[in-house]
């Protein structure tokens, strides 16, 4: 007997934010998956929705915001019989340290995915010494 699997999606979810807000729509806080290797750290954001010219990433004393507007579809002449898509922005904010080389940090972003490869600054990436007898 074959075991399948069912692709479940997680709704989003609406980030508590301290602040006021100044504009209006929901904020959302995008999954987020990290992975890491001797060099470089990569980070996966869920951002389904959101196009590559509507996303903002800001770098700035150590904090790394990843910020993206959902563009939500035009409905002009449409009476919505039932609404479940909700738009609003992506917001998610990481503190970077001292290991990460900010200068070489890569972004790329694919079917509402969002792929941050933040590289380890050469001092702090591991190496193996040898050892030459005589």
């Amino acid at each position: 007997m074959e075991a399948t699997k069912e692709l479940k999606t997680r709704p989003k979810k609406e980030m508590p934010v301290p602040a006021e807000h100044t504009t209006a729509g929901q904020i959302f806080t995008p999954a987020v998956d990290i992975f890491e290797t001797d060099q470089a750290l990569t980070l996966l954001a869920d951002m389904p929705g959101v196009d590559a010219g509507r996303l903002t990433i800001d770098l700035r004393d150590d904090t790394l915001t990843l910020r993206g507007e959902i563009e939500s579809e035009s409905t002009q002449g449409l009476s919505p019989l039932r609404v479940e898509y909700e738009t609003g922005t992506f917001l998610r904010q990481f503190n970077l340290s001292e290991v990460i080389d900010q200068t070489r940090i890569e972004a790329q972003m694919k079917n509402g995915v969002l792929r941050l490869v933040l590289p380890k600054m050469e001092k702090a990436a591991p190496r193996r010494i040898n050892v030459h007898a005589g």
